[in-house]
């Protein structure tokens, strides 16, 4: 068994930002990561994606996008190598290929044990830096739905339209992934039809500016869960419904039901059951519409007033939005899966905690971890990465760097008062 000050699990950008700030300390410690840096971002993303956030975004701590495209999108394979690149710099201390198989106490020690199928390590403390992803969400009309001959694949496992068995698609889920996933099979002709839950519509740039400009510039993103209302319903936010694209003839448009209508996908309320060779749908597809176009108007309006009250009107775009999503007259209330024929569900309904390893009593009962500001009931046992962790950007790779910084400084005055202490 190896002694070390600190085990890092999780090689993406939220536990490389901590290993940076480890490293500038002089604190020893290890990362620990199940495949490859950025694993998820080669192997479980489809191929064509790319980040949500233009370029200009990627900031981590110490390292930060130079390259000659600032408002352009890196795609998930480039954003992976950006990830080896910034290991590199600071020779990060990872381990790839090491499966993190238990973390619990060291009984009789105040340390932890973590487990690996490449070694055992003993440490004061861990950050858990493995994201908000962990397993694909089953929608319950999937899960327990008579299925017969049809193929469920989840976003997770979506690669590109080749992968599918010919014939038409029902894509479940309309935020960031259901959209693009639907426009891609839509444009290789494939028959679309989505399955339309609730959503956050963003138009990609408004009055001249990323959209991500204005949530910057706004301080929207800024905003921590202290602030909000409601915490619980703040960290089940939806992911906005954009597409990263760098093509001349795509770069800065929409991707939203209006966009998908006008190429041909067919709009349908929440999968409300699938049984008997069909799938029936909720009869809320307008009030769904009309929730996200209410929220969207809400921010643009106050993009507008923060342009009146900076001063910006002389320099940025006149206002010119979204147009409003045509409802269909008849909304589809049960599809024939057969007679479509609907060879393949694709499933894009978000993700849920998954930490079957972590034998600590710090996770809530649907399998988050509980924490503020990172720190949990567990001494010595933080999490950067999550969404809305301390900020609204906490889940955005650029936001990872203000939670890995408050994780850092709580972590290294801890170890401070244990040596005084002792």
């Amino acid at each position: 068994m190896e002694c070390i000050d600190t085990v890092v699990i999780g090689a993406g950008h939220a536990g490389l930002a901590v290993s940076r700030l480890l490293s500038a300390a002089g604190h020893e410690h290890v990362v620990l990561e199940r495949g490859r840096v950025g694993e998820r971002w080669r192997s479980e993303r489809w191929d064509s994606l790319h980040l949500l956030t233009p370029n200009w975004m990627t900031r981590l701590p110490g390292f930060s996008y130079r390259g000659p495209d600032p408002d352009g999108y890196l795609a998930a394979d480039a954003f992976a190598d950006h990830l080896d690149r910034y290991a590199a710099s600071f020779d990060a201390p990872v381990v790839e290929r090491a499966t993190v198989e238990d973390v619990s106490r060291a009984w009789p020690t105040r340390s932890y044990r973590v487990v690996t199928d490449k070694g055992t390590w003993r440490a004061g403390n861990i950050v858990v830096a493995t994201g908000p992803h962990g397993t694909a969400h089953l929608a319950p009309a999937v899960r327990d739905g008579d299925l017969g001959p049809v193929d469920v694949v989840s976003a997770q496992r979506y690669r590109n339209p080749a992968q599918l068995r010919p014939g038409g698609v029902l894509v479940v889920g309309a935020s960031s992934s259901g959209v693009q996933i639907a426009d891609e099979l839509a444009r290789a002709g494939r028959s679309v039809i989505l399955s339309v839950g609730r959503h956050t519509r963003m138009p990609r740039r408004y009055r001249g500016m990323d959209i991500f400009w204005w949530l910057e510039s706004t301080g929207r993103l800024a905003r921590t869960i202290d602030e909000m209302p409601d915490a619980t319903a703040a960290r089940r936010e939806t992911s906005l419904q954009l597409a990263g694209r760098n093509s001349p003839e795509l770069f800065g448009q929409n991707l939203d039901l209006a966009v998908l209508q006008a190429n041909g996908v067919r709009l349908a309320g929440r999968l409300d059951r699938v049984g008997g060779g069909r799938a029936w749908f909720s009869d809320d597809l307008g009030a769904t519409v009309h929730a996200a176009d209410r929220l969207m108007h809400r921010f643009l309006d106050a993009v507008d007033d923060y342009i009146r009250r900076s001063g910006l009107g002389r320099e940025v775009w006149e206002p010119v939005r979204p147009r409003p999503v045509e409802l269909p007259t008849r909304p589809l209330a049960w599809l024939n899966l057969s007679a479509e024929p609907i060879s393949t569900i694709v499933l894009a309904t978000g993700y849920r905690p998954h930490h079957p390893w972590l034998q600590l009593p710090v996770t809530a009962p649907d399998g988050s971890i509980e924490q503020y500001r990172g720190v949990t009931a567990a001494p010595g046992v933080y999490v950067v990465g999550q969404r809305f962790q301390h900020r609204r950007d906490s889940g955005f790779i650029d936001g990872a760097r203000y939670d890995a910084a408050a994780v850092v400084r709580h972590l290294l005055s801890r170890q401070t008062d244990t040596v005084q202490a002792a």
